[in-house]
């Protein structure tokens, strides 16, 4: 049996919004690292069947398949293909997942696969009259959620804001605000620690930022998280997304609007072992599930029953869990609705922590 075995993975720092990554070009920042990728790992450009990207924007410098552009930015050869994905936040995970079946289905042995998406610099986008001078136009900021909504869509779903979700969740799985702050302190944590033990130092790729002056600067850390945060800090905070009385989501117990790249390399497994490459993980079953928009934080917890279901596995056998937190809201009914351990949860922090490029 074919399998897909990641052989280098790497990933930009996380730039906080209008930070230290806010003057790259997604394309540029995606070329980065997917240069990075071919130099650590030794493999021939020439050798790679496709480049995925996910890329939730597209509504900017990020336009017309940045898969493509960043793989002829990044100086692969003119023969090899790009290819851009969307399923929005999970857009980068995707790509790994369609080369990887790619690769079990024989259409190929040698993919890099990621995601990119720089927040800071996603643009304004205006919509055209619907009639002739007509004075119907709306202004966007695309950075983060609805845009040019079809009003039957509206009908059908209420185009809640992605935070109004979160309290949603929050509401229907009674995850109170305490609960939230708490998790969010424990992923800023997690993170102080992993980062002071120096976790994440193969996995960084320093980017070097042309100044207008002088030297380049060099990010090579994360700059969202927040190692000093505090219970009572976390506390302060207002809710963000509702005036309701009851509501709870917070800036703080939320991910952050950011900027970020990342990439690995996948070729067949034993192509790999033939060339002498040292294989980082097999890439195992994978699932996707559709829920109720109001509630779309939920969606782990059946694309998860799905992904065991195929794999013939349990989440007993599982020992390390990664979990997007979106929100400590929707990460808390996630981890309720799927009986996940806190100990085997996010164990170097997460994305509140991290930060979350879409």
């Amino acid at each position: 049996m074919r399998r897909a075995a990641i052989i280098t993975a790497l990933r930009t720092p996380i730039g906080r919004y209008g930070g230290g990554l806010s003057s790259i070009r997604p394309d540029d920042l995606a070329a980065y690292v997917i240069g990075a990728v071919v130099e650590r790992s030794g493999i021939d450009p020439a050798l790679i069947d496709d480049v995925y990207l996910g890329a939730a924007n597209q509504a900017g410098e990020d336009n017309r398949n940045v898969a493509r552009m960043a793989s002829l930015l990044a100086g692969l050869p003119v023969t090899v293909p790009g290819s851009t994905v969307n399923r929005l936040c999970a857009s980068g995970l995707e790509a790994i997942n369609v080369a990887s079946r790619m690769i079990e289905a024989g259409h190929g042995d040698v993919f890099i696969a990621g995601g990119v998406e720089s927040m800071s610099r996603a643009p304004y986008v205006l919509s055209k009259a619907a009639s002739a001078f007509g004075r119907d136009q709306e202004l966007h900021d695309t950075s983060i959620g609805w845009r040019l909504v079809n009003p039957r869509l509206a009908e059908m779903h209420h185009p809640y804001s992605m935070g109004e979700t979160a309290e949603n969740v929050a509401r229907r799985h009674s995850i109170s605000r305490e609960e939230q702050d708490a998790f969010a302190l424990r992923s800023q944590q997690r993170w102080k620690a992993a980062n002071e033990r120096g976790l994440f130092d193969d996995e960084l790729v320093p980017v070097a930022v042309p100044q207008r002056r002088g030297d380049p600067l060099v990010i090579d850390t994360d700059e969202h998280p927040r190692p000093d945060t505090t219970l009572e800090g976390l506390a302060r905070l207002k809710p963000a997304f509702s005036n309701a009385a009851d509501a709870t989501v917070t800036a703080g117990n939320s991910s952050g609007v950011n900027d970020g790249a990342a990439a690995v390399l996948l070729v067949e497994a034993g192509l790999a072992s033939s060339m002498g490459l040292d294989t980082l993980s097999l890439v195992g079953a994978s699932a996707s599930a559709g829920v109720d928009p109001a509630y779309m934080g939920i969606g782990p917890v059946p694309a998860t029953h799905k992904a065991l279901k195929r794999s013939g596995l349990t989440l007993g056998d599982i020992g390390l869990v990664e979990l997007n937190e979106a929100f400590a809201a929707q990460s808390l009914a996630c981890a309720r609705e799927l009986g996940l351990e806190e100990d085997t949860l996010n164990v170097n922090g997460g994305a509140i922590a991290i930060g979350h490029p879409l």
